[in-house]
């Protein structure tokens, strides 16, 4: 058990430490040479940056404290520990490493400068970290006073760059719009993963041919709730199944056929998944056809 535990705190921060190195990369390869800013605290460090003679290093350290402090309020102490961690290892690397900049095209350096950030900040946010503290800013907000983190974090750069149009160009500005855009796409991919999941709700009074057709055609396992009394323009419905499943998104239009061709008067409701995790939803990403599985 704690073998296991070690193991488990090595790869997150091995994780982490691929996250600051991503990160830094977007940083000092893309961004700072070419006075471009992301959103959050590493764009007031930026933004300072290009008026100030101090080491982006220093900056990101300094505006990160105010939100470090924040966050002993907010999260628990393991992640601002890691926190801690992570932005003073992401501000010694920066400070330390040399590249070269790689290109002078204007939108690749906002869209692959983005692309490295968010992948870093993905990575370090999955493994219980956080290298940009207006996160934890949007937390504390939503905690004190229940407005929505995305809301909070959008408010916040809006202000941010629209400074950043006054103090330096509309130009800049409109091109560290498009690195936060890329750098937040990014980090959703990484935190959500990939795979775009949804969720189903079937009610039929073909119940059984339905749950043999989902079976048979797209591999995932079901629940199924037993329905008693359903009233509809049929009338009332006794002792009935109803079938509650998780797919791929790709698959919802070969769902709907499937259903449709056993029953075309069937009750379809659909809602977003934001996470899953367990039964049998590992065999059916995996493909295997023709495996019979167990319901869930």
């Amino acid at each position: 058990m704690k073998y296991q535990k070690l193991r488990s705190v090595i790869s997150e921060y091995v994780q982490i430490c691929i996250g600051i190195i991503l990160a830094s990369i977007g940083l000092k390869a893309f961004l700072l040479p070419n006075g471009f800013l992301d959103g959050g605290v590493t764009g007031i460090a930026l933004l300072v940056r290009t008026q100030v003679d101090i080491n982006i290093s220093f900056l990101l350290i300094a505006f990160s404290i105010p939100f470090i402090i924040l966050g002993l309020y907010t999260v628990s102490k393991r992640i601002v520990i890691k926190s801690i961690i992570s932005i003073i290892g992401l501000s010694l690397f920066i400070y330390f490493e040399n590249f070269e900049t790689i290109t002078d095209d204007k939108l690749l350096i906002s869209i692959f400068g983005g692309l490295f950030l968010g992948a870093g900040i993905g990575i370090a946010i999955r493994n219980g970290s956080v290298l940009d503290g207006s996160e934890i800013l949007g937390v504390y907000l939503n905690d004190k006073f229940g407005i929505s983190i995305g809301q909070i974090i959008l408010v916040f750069n809006i202000i941010l760059f629209s400074v950043t149009a006054f103090v330096l160009t509309v130009e800049v500005a409109l091109y560290s719009i498009l690195t936060y855009i890329v750098t937040a796409k990014v980090t959703d991919l990484i935190i959500e993963g990939f795979e775009d999941f949804i969720g189903i709700t079937i009610v039929s009074k073909k119940y059984e041919a339905v749950e043999a057709a989902i079976m048979q055609h797209l591999g995932t396992g079901m629940t199924l709730y037993k329905g008693t009394r359903g009233i509809g323009n049929t009338g009332k419905q006794e002792d009935f199944d109803i079938i509650h499943t998780v797919i791929n998104r790709i698959d919802i239009k070969k769902m709907y056929r499937i259903v449709n061709a056993i029953d075309s008067n069937a009750f379809i409701v659909e809602f977003d998944v934001n996470s899953v995790k367990g039964g049998v939803l590992r065999h059916y990403l995996d493909k295997k056809k023709n495996k019979v599985l167990p319901k869930v």
